[in-house]
């Protein structure tokens, strides 16, 4: 069995929240103006994601991703 992180269940948590987020930021439409400020916080939970992935083994959020 591969070793999770400790607080993994809040991890995972956090991983689905930032996902749907960002897919919603992703299906709003808005003007020209907000766009640059939608495409930056887009970053910042991809970041965030990111930071959460390294923390599990490999393909550990694969299921999440494909929904």
């Amino acid at each position: 069995m591969v070793k999770l992180p400790e607080k993994f269940p809040e991890y995972s948590i956090m991983y689905k929240t930032i996902s749907k987020q960002i897919k919603r930021l992703e299906n709003t439409k808005v003007n020209f103006e907000e766009k640059e400020e939608i495409t930056l916080k887009i970053q910042n939970y991809q970041r965030e994601l990111d930071k959460i992935k390294e923390k599990f083994p490999d393909n550990y959020f694969d299921e999440f991703d494909s929904s």
